[in-house]
């Protein structure tokens, strides 16, 4: 039987392309995310505990490192996302969903000759990626339990509280961390809009378009896509 963790992994990879990992294989437990967050440096002191990816290069080979709380697993299994969304599991499920993904394009960097680094811009390229790819992912989860009816205006509206705008109060001491936060939470937010005005099919193409550029495309991309739509 397959794990939610699994589900989702081979639904990025249905999108995207295969990893030829088991990403679930990755996961650490607090001691080890503890000695990952000091290697990190001072700005991982900033981040939240209840989720985090760790990404290195070494010897050839993509490290990597996904850690989940134990509050957070305590919230998903008492409130399985499989059986529907709520208040109670929604912001869990969100933080769930971005570390996997993180990973995932990590690992789909690494193979196409991009090293994880600790430059701004790779990111901010894996955390506008995870708002972009979490929003469709819960709109897909959405859709299940609305079946044979539609996504309604109030469950976007939901999605995109839980999502966009609450994101965007978050308060950081960190110039720099505040900054990545505020300007990918933006870009996701307005991209994901111009996402919903297209087809299924053109959607796909679109994103797997756009998960091939760097973070400075992505950004020219979206800011161009705002112009047209003024």
């Amino acid at each position: 039987m397959n794990t939610l963790f699994r589900e989702i992994q081979v639904l990025f990879e249905r999108t995207y392309a295969r990893v030829g990992i088991n990403l679930e294989e990755c996961l650490i437990d607090r001691h080890r995310c503890r000695q990952l967050s000091a290697l990190a440096g001072a700005q991982a002191a900033e981040l939240s505990m209840l989720a985090r990816t760790f990404l290195r290069a070494a010897d050839g080979r993509l490290r990597v490192g996904i850690y989940y709380s134990n509050w957070l697993i305590e919230q998903l299994e008492a409130h399985d996302p499989r059986a529907g969304l709520s208040d109670e599991n929604i912001r869990p499920l969100i933080a769930f969903v971005e570390e996997i993904n993180h990973a995932l394009h990590g690992a789909l960097r690494f193979q196409h000759g991009e090293v994880p680094e600790r430059s701004e811009d790779y990111a901010r390229n894996l955390e506008l990626q995870a708002g972009v790819d979490t929003y469709l992912v819960l709109l897909l989860f959405v859709a299940f339990f609305r079946r044979p009816g539609k996504i309604t205006r109030a469950d976007r509206k939901w999605l995109r509280f839980h999502l966009f705008e609450s994101r965007g109060r978050q308060r950081f001491r960190d110039r720099t961390i505040r900054s990545r936060y505020a300007e990918t939470t933006l870009l996701a937010k307005k991209y994901t809009r111009f996402l919903e005005s297209l087809s299924a099919t053109r959607r796909m193409e679109e994103i797997r378009v756009f998960h091939a550029l760097d973070y400075g495309s992505k950004r020219e991309r979206i800011l161009a896509l705002m112009d047209r739509t003024k």
